[in-house]
Parts: C-alpha cells; sequence; structure tokens
C-alpha cells in the first residue's frame, strides 16, 4: 500500500446538462507530493476536488484516494481528507476553539482528546492566543488560518487547499505558505488549486495545468518554466539593426527592432544570447546593455491555456488566475557591457 499514489484519476468525466465540467481527466499524485492543480475559468478544478471528496459523482472513469475508490469507499476517503475551501463556511456564533473541538468529534477524534487536538490546529498557524474569539470578529487573515486549523484538526494524510491565500496580504500569505510547507516537510500530502502562480511556484513539487476539464501538462515548475518564452532586450549604440541578420540565428523566436535598441523572444535565453550579441557586431553596431527576462511559470501558463491554446472551458466560475505584481517570480538581469 506505501507505493499507492494518495490520489489516482484516470478519465474522470462529469456533465452538467450536456456541458462537460470534467473531459476525461487524468493525474496521479505521489504520497507526501505537494501537488498544484492551475487552470483559467471553468477549467474543471472545482469538480475534481468536489468528486475527489464525494460531493459530486462522476458521470465516467474512475478515481481513488490512497487506493480508496471516491464511489464505493466514500467514508475510507473521507477518513484520510480533509479541506480548507475558499468559503468562509464556518458558525460565525461559537469561539473558535469550540469549533474546533467540534469538528475533532465529527472526525471521530475522543471527546477528551478533541480539546487538546484544536489547541494544537490553532497552535500551528498562530491563533493560539485566539481561541476564545468568534469566527465573526476575525480579521481576514486570522479567518484564512483558521480554515486552515479546521481541515488540520483531524490529522489528513492529505490536505486539500482551495485557494487557501484568497484576499490576504503578502505578510499573511506567506505565513500560511510556511505552515503548508511545514506539515509537507512532515510527510502529509497535499493538492493546492490556487490562482496566485507564485504561490505554485513557490510550493509546488509538480503541478498540472487543466483547461477544459483535460490534463494539459503535469511537470515541475522549473520543466514547465521552459515552455515559456525568454526576452532579451540589448540597447543599441549607433544606427539601427537589421532584423533578419538576428531572426537567421539558431533558436532566435522573435525578433523587433528599435530605434535605440532590439527585443529578441527565445525558448532559451542564454542557447542564443551569445550569438544575438556577435550579430549585432557584425553590423558594426555595439551593444551598450543587455536585460534578460527569463520565461516564469506564469509565461508557460499562458501560452498552454490562453488564446490560441485548445480548451473550452465549463460551468464553473472560478477567478481568473494571476500572479501578485509585487510577488512577481520572474528572474532579471541586467549587464553593463
Amino acid at each position: 500500500m506505501t507505493n499507492t499514489p494518495a490520489i489516482e484519476a484516470e478519465g474522470l468525466v462529469k456533465r452538467y446538462d450536456g456541458v462537460r465540467a470534467l473531459d476525461g481527466l487524468t493525474l496521479s499524485v505521489d504520497r507526501g507530493e505537494f501537488f498544484g492543480l492551475l487552470g483559467p475559468n471553468g477549467a474543471g478544478k472545482t469538480t475534481f476536488i468536489e468528486t475527489l471528496v464525494g460531493l459530486v459523482e462522476p458521470t465516467a472513469g474512475q478515481a481513488a484516494v490512497f487506493g480508496n475508490d471516491v464511489e464505493t469507499e466514500q467514508q475510507a476517503v473521507r477518513n484520510h481528507v480533509s479541506v480548507a475551501p475558499q468559503e468562509f463556511n464556518v458558525d460565525r456564533f461559537f469561539p473558535i476553539q469550540e469549533v474546533l473541538e467540534h469538528a475533532a468529534r465529527i472526525h471521530g477524534v475522543r471527546a477528551s482528546d478533541a480539546r487538546e487536538r484544536a489547541a494544537e490546529a490553532l497552535e500551528s498557524v498562530g491563533l493560539a492566543a485566539k481561541g476564545d474569539r468568534k469566527f465573526r470578529a476575525l480579521s481576514g487573515g486570522m479567518k484564512r488560518r483558521f480554515l486552515l486549523a479546521r481541515a488540520l484538526v483531524s490529522d489528513p494524510d492529505l490536505l486539500i487547499l482551495d485557494e487557501p491565500t484568497a484576499g490576504v496580504d503578502v505578510e499573511i500569505r506567506r505565513d500560511i505558505w510556511n505552515v503548508v510547507q511545514r506539515l509537507n516537510d512532515d510527510g502529509m500530502t497535499v493538492l493546492l488549486t490556487t490562482h496566485y502562480i507564485e504561490e505554485a511556484e513557490r510550493l509546488c513539487d509538480r503541478v498540472c495545468v487543466v483547461d477544459g476539464g483535460q490534463t494539459v501538462v503535469v511537470d515541475t515548475p522549473g520543466q514547465l518554466r521552459r515552455r515559456g518564452t525568454d526576452t532579451i532586450r540589448a540597447e543599441i549604440d549607433g544606427e539601427r539593426v537589421h532584423a533578419n541578420r538576428l531572426r537567421a540565428v539558431d533558436g532566435v523566436d522573435d525578433v523587433a527592432v528599435t530605434s535605440d535598441g532590439v527585443t529578441v523572444r527565445a525558448e532559451r535565453a542564454e542557447s542564443v544570447l551569445a550569438a544575438v550579441v556577435t550579430a549585432v557586431s557584425r553590423q558594426g553596431r555595439t551593444v551598450e546593455t543587455l536585460e534578460v527576462d527569463r520565461a516564469s511559470l506564469e509565461d508557460a501558463f499562458v501560452d498552454l491555456t490562453g488564446p490560441g491554446a485548445d480548451g473550452s472551458g465549463g460551468p464553473e466560475s472560478d477567478e481568473t488566475t494571476t500572479s501578485q505584481p509585487s510577488e512577481r517570480s520572474r528572474q532579471s538581469s541586467t549587464t553593463e557591457q
């Protein structure tokens, strides 16, 4: 059983009034993996999660959690899984310590242990001193952390995080990242859906890009970044260069010439950089500065799911996948020549 994947889905289909929210989705998540699920509006992410936890019955295909079929062994699946949802579906009128104790009892924790389990969950998310507060009195960031604490009170083997940092500031977002990273380091399997590209890039071992209810690609963030396009910007001393001579460089995808420089796009900047500089020099021009923008996971995501990609979408109402402007993971470097 130790080799059984944490999640295994094969050909999952879910139809709503003739629309396919899932259209043959297939993926596998290893035990102990931090796995990301990315996709645009209507990609099928929420439907997939609801299928895993038994809220949605698939039209076709099959899925299992730690070897337990999600349709025929739902109780066994629930014993392994806990979800931190995006929505604030919490009783707002009881102290959060009591809410967690009740959640622990629902998951089969003995009354004598529930209080301790709740206190440990609050401690793990930095809310140990807030146990007597009611949920409605918490700040937005505290509410997000409490949802995570509630998911942890059952000590799950698989933690599903559905937009765990939606609407929180940078400091709270990083606090939550640190908590879930420690949990994963201790062996917990984590499935993350997010609209923050940097979140997936920072946390995930592998990422599945989903579009139109189908698996587009599964790979590590590093390998997916290689599917994006690097950009080289060069300021040039002298007259305009001839674009065709730069386009002739092997590995260059596109060239744009301006009055004071040139922009070159290539799959891997390091493979063409020297040849681009040489091509400029052979035209009697001098490169004064070079700026290289490395392709990010966001670039790869747009290439895979943006205009021109083959995705149909479905009935979901997810927000658009984005990156935080202040937290971009694009690597830039400027070199004086």
